[in-house]
């Protein structure tokens, strides 16, 4: 088999013509400068968002005196009985709402009947007591009069028999009798006088002194008072609108002792806000000035309020045991300062002692 080989010959370079390519309509229209446009609107706000947010920080920088440290307050009031004795009936549950005057619980009160049974007739024979020294010093003076005219009879008496003696009528020993007589008039006359003085004390010297103006009689008064006062303690009531906690303890023939707390009351009638601000944020507070409070538990609400005072002291002058900075580990730190601030209630929302806060107090406010 044999094949045919075509030699080339060198210096005849053939030259071969490649076809055209057409260009697309898109590649030969000239691009839009979408790119360079976006690159230089944003290169241009770059600076005016720059300025604007300095303005902002120029203008309102200082304006706000803001803390986190802040938490709802409510007065809390520690319910006890003003007396002793065993729990009869409890008519209240754990957080139930309660008005002012609601029964809460009641503790045996027939003790306290019983004493009050007494003091009425303790008070009854102090009355007795006022009018029998009436009577007696009635007696005293009737006796007094009636001494003191015995003794004007034997004075008399005296008075004849001396002047015959002195005439010469009569012996000395005839005087004796009448003299002895007229001294003893006069001793009677004299005991008459001490038991009206005597009388007349036991009515605190004043003998028209009204029956229930004597001490006596007053004391009993005052002793019965106690013994009913006592017992309309038996009923504890609640002394403000609020809530009550902390009384799933109580049950009936449980025994309480006098001032012993067993329950609490939230008053709902008052909320405020205790917000803790650095010493270097006092300078610029000061009372009346609004305020912008936002609660952690309803985000997105927005509360107004007021600031009302600021504290005399350091929260940690409060403390049980305040800081000794007498050592010379003294590290110093920024206290804290307890301002109150008035909330306005929302409608809706309700507010609870002990919720975190944020406040902002607006120390330029407009207008």
């Amino acid at each position: 088999m044999s094949a045919r080989t075509s030699e080339q010959k060198t210096g005849d370079a053939e030259i071969v013509q490649m076809p055209k390519l057409e260009k697309s309509a898109s590649e030969s229209a000239p691009a839009p400068k979408k790119r360079n446009t976006r690159r230089i609107l944003i290169m241009a706000a770059v600076p005016v968002i720059i300025a604007a947010v300095g303005g902002y920080f120029w203008l309102m920088g200082g304006r706000y005196q803001e803390t986190d440290n802040a938490y709802v307050e409510q007065a809390k009031v520690s319910l006890s009985a003003d007396v002793a004795g065993r729990i009869l009936s409890v008519a209240v549950h754990e957080n139930q709402p309660v008005q002012a005057g609601d029964v809460l619980f009641t503790l045996d009160p027939e003790p306290y009947r019983i004493a009050l049974a007494q003091a009425d007739a303790a008070l009854a024979t102090a009355r007795v007591n006022v009018e029998q020294l009436k009577v007696a010093y009635g007696t005293a003076e009737a006796q007094l009069k009636a001494a003191q005219s015995t003794f004007a009879i034997r004075q008399a008496a005296f008075d004849r028999k001396n002047a015959l003696v002195e005439g010469g009528n009569a012996s000395d020993a005839t005087l004796d009798d009448v003299k002895l007589a007229l001294e003893t008039a006069r001793n009677a006359v004299t005991g008459a006088e001490q038991q009206v003085a005597s009388a007349k004390a036991a009515l605190t010297g004043k003998p028209d002194l009204a029956i229930d103006e004597h001490p006596a009689v007053r004391a009993a008064v005052a002793a019965r008072d106690t013994a009913a006062r006592n017992l309309d303690k038996t009923t504890v009531k609640a002394p403000a609108d609020g809530v009550v906690s902390q009384v799933a303890s109580l049950n009936a023939g449980q025994f309480i002792a006098t001032g012993t707390t067993i329950a609490s009351l939230i008053e709902t009638n008052e909320t405020w806000i205790e917000a803790n601000f650095k010493e270097t944020q006092l300078g610029a507070l000061h009372e009346g000035m609004p305020v912008e409070i936002k609660i952690d538990a309803f985000p997105g609400v927005a509360f107004e309020g007021e600031l009302q005072s600021i504290a005399a002291a350091t929260g940690s002058e409060f403390a049980l045991v305040p800081a000794q900075n007498a050592t010379g580990n003294w590290v110093k730190v920024t206290q804290r300062i307890p301002v109150r601030i008035a909330v306005h209630p929302v409608e809706g929302k309700t507010l609870r002692a002990g919720m975190s806060a944020i406040v902002a107090v607006d120390t330029k406010p407009a207008g």
